[in-house]
């Protein structure tokens, strides 16, 4: 035997060794380690269910949600039964049917608006924290300045002024509710930034271009995730406060927090089924986007990944 090949057998028999040790892709890491959260694989899935629920179920099961001419040869304020599994509310609607068309629009309004808000608090706070200086210091004065008025009002002052369209519900929620979040995004990159790789590939002659995409954003994604999904969770809590105070959504639309609003004033008539159901939905909601953007924080942590 010649050498060459003395040598070529331990490469053979070492190979399948070679292949069971090769680097687990990214993704499989992470969604080995958001599975690994129980909680939030069953928020994944009934976050996942009760979307489709909200955009499907008016198909599968029609009901008038927008007609109330049309309520009344219905029972109004009627318990459950076969032809309105949860009742009907106190204009005649369906109360199964309208959870899920109220589900339609705050769902979409939520995630909207919650995209807006991710989107500007994370360009906002990596340019300010990035930038540092004057330009960090007038920045954030004007943050200060903004979270020192209380949201809620600021969403009702100029919800008054301006009206309450569904597209302008979506662009106030959103372009308002990113002041927490730009000074979370600041703080990474002002400690991303005098780390050691940021620093070598400034002395390398890297732009600040290439030091925000290749390093400060990356390594700010595990924060920027999880603030993205409690955004939404904010936005549809703030658009059911905005609701249940009478300035939400225009009929003949309607939203959950508006609907809440109608069903408390009949709860002490004993009518439940205009609330509790609703009510145990709307907190699922919200729960399990906060359980998510819990794991989705572990799933994205760089120090988590395997290189």
């Amino acid at each position: 035997m010649s050498s060459a090949e003395a040598t070529a057998l331990p490469t053979a028999t070492e190979s399948p060794e070679l292949q069971s040790t090769q680097v687990v892709p990214m993704w499989r890491q992470r969604w080995r380690i958001f599975r690994h959260n129980k909680l939030a694989v069953i928020s994944l899935i009934f976050l996942i269910i009760i979307t489709l629920a909200c955009y499907l179920v008016p198909w599968l099961h029609p009901t008038n949600q927008t007609n109330q001419a049309a309520t009344f040869n219905v029972p109004w304020n009627a318990p459950p039964s076969a032809a309105h599994p949860l009742g009907t509310d106190s204009s005649g609607f369906d109360e199964l049917g309208r959870i899920f068309y109220g589900g339609e629009y705050s769902l979409t309004l939520g995630f909207l608006a919650g995209f807006i808000t991710i989107v500007v608090g994370t360009v906002y706070g990596m340019v300010s924290g990035f930038f540092g200086g004057i330009v960090d210091t007038v920045l954030m004065r004007i943050v200060d300045a903004v979270l020192s008025i209380p949201y809620l009002f600021l969403l009702i002052a100029l919800i008054s002024i301006f009206g309450r369209s569904t597209t302008f519900l979506i662009l106030v929620i959103g372009l308002t509710g990113w002041f927490g979040n730009s000074r979370i995004v600041r703080g990474d990159a002002l400690l991303i930034k005098n780390l050691e790789y940021s620093q070598a590939a400034t002395a390398m002659g890297a732009g600040k271009a290439h030091i925000i995409r290749r390093h400060v954003f990356p390594n700010s994604i595990s924060n920027i995730v999880t603030v993205a999904t409690f955004s939404v969770a904010d936005a549809i809590l703030f658009l059911s406060a905005l609701g249940f105070l009478g300035l939400g959504i225009q009929t003949p639309q309607t939203d959950w927090g508006t609907m809440l609003q109608a069903g408390a004033y009949q709860l002490q008539n004993g009518f439940w089924w205009e609330v509790y159901p609703l009510a145990a939905v709307f907190i699922l909601v919200v729960v399990s986007l906060n359980y998510i953007g819990d794991a989705l924080r572990d799933a994205f942590e760089v120090r988590l990944i395997e290189r």
